[in-house]
């Protein structure tokens, strides 16, 4: 039986050509530590590191590579920035369909009597309003956080006009591109974002385990590092350098990652993103017109394809949506995504708490044969 991948919203397959072999090479041939060996394998994988946060910073329209800082991923960047920035007293405001990579650090901060939050809520379809984050800004807000996506239905958030808000107000301002990075054009500056949160593994194409968050001057000012340890600079101080990367970049980086992703950056840059992304809401469209035609279906957030990605999730109304999931990979070898999406709040304001959904995410390798072969299926089941 075949294997059909619909749950690129979790992580992207097949990666970008080339991801396991450079992985591969690296560690076979010479996995030798970058700021620590004063050697050429040392420099030439220096090399590749930096030639990474170049392609980084030219996708994010960012002047300066020294910005790109390496993490795990997304949420531990996003608790670098919640747990480095916030101070006793501080206020926050997030929306109503953040993932638990932001709502889990604010709410241990919450519990701890340390800050605030308010919730600027969506609607039905997951539309947030910029203009309803006005309302929420007191005099002890220091920043906004959201995320461009949905993870649940797709829905995009309007960043830029959040952005002029923020940058107004004089608050910090972050977003988490998990499920748009590699996808959609995101001019980081033109958008006035002081912290841009991705991960390597999704849109960008590269393997699990690599991330990282870029930062603006003003908010690298204020941002105390979260983790401290040795960086192979400045190694008489007993003090952090100040100096970027090194500031947010203690111990060993994950250098077999960094190389995966350097070799995604890279086939992204010969092909035509844009086409790329045509194709996923192409298949978006042929899907989202065949399962809203089942009986017993209801499509979650946007109906069509305006101001979303390619990440759909259906309701079975007459079913349990998790013995859906399960037959549909036992019976038909579809991988889909099922329950909650670690994400309760978006849940709740789509009005599928705590039932969830069956998610299905898309991703340009896929086919509308392997749409087909779905659906087919789901006309047996349903």
């Amino acid at each position: 039986m075949k294997q059909i991948y619909f749950d690129n919203g979790s992580t992207s397959f097949p990666k970008a050509p080339g991801v396991g072999e450079a992985v591969y090479d690296f560690i076979g041939r010479g996995a030798f530590n970058i700021n620590r060996g004063n050697y050429s394998g040392a420099y030439e994988v220096a090399d590749i590191v930096l030639s990474a946060r170049e392609g980084l910073a030219a996708l994010f329209h960012v002047r300066d590579p020294q910005r790109v800082i390496f993490t795990p991923g997304v949420t531990y960047s996003l608790n670098y920035l919640i747990k480095g920035l916030l101070k006793p007293g501080d206020h926050v405001i997030v929306t109503s369909m953040e993932h638990n990579a932001v709502m889990r650090p604010l709410t241990q901060l919450c519990e701890q009597g340390i800050i605030t939050y308010d919730v600027v809520g969506g609607d039905a379809e997951g539309v947030v309003r910029a203009v309803d984050f006005k309302q929420k800004i007191r005099s002890n807000t220091r920043a906004v956080i959201v995320l461009h996506a949905s993870n649940v239905c797709g829905t995009i958030v309007p960043i830029a006009e959040i952005g002029e808000i923020c940058r107004a107000a004089g608050l910090y301002y972050a977003v988490d591109t998990a499920q748009t990075a590699g996808m959609l054009d995101i001019d980081m500056e033109g958008c006035r974002i002081d912290f841009l949160a991705f991960t390597g593994h999704k849109g960008l194409l590269g393997p699990q385990g690599i991330g990282g968050f870029i930062i603006s001057e003003r908010l690298d000012r204020a941002l105390d590092p979260l983790i401290t340890g040795g960086t192979g600079s400045k190694s008489d101080s007993l003090s952090m350098p100040d100096i970027l990367p090194d500031k947010y970049e203690s111990g060993t980086l994950n250098l077999p990652g960094i190389i995966g992703l350097h070799t995604a950056l890279a086939y992204l840059e010969t092909v035509d993103r844009e086409a790329l992304l045509k194709e996923k809401m192409k298949l978006t469209a042929y899907f989202l017109g065949a399962v809203k035609a089942l009986p017993g279906v209801r499509v979650i957030g946007k109906q069509g394809l305006e101001d979303r990605v390619a990440v759909v999730s259906v309701d079975f109304t007459d079913h349990d949506n998790a013995v859906v999931a399960f037959e549909l990979e036992q019976r038909y070898g579809i991988m889909t995504r099922v329950g909650l999406h670690c994400a309760p709040m978006a849940h709740r304001t789509l009005r599928t708490f705590p039932r969830g959904t069956v998610r299905f995410s898309f991703g340009a390798a896929n086919t509308t044969m392997e749409i087909d072969t779905c659906i087919t299926g789901l006309k047996v089941m349903v």
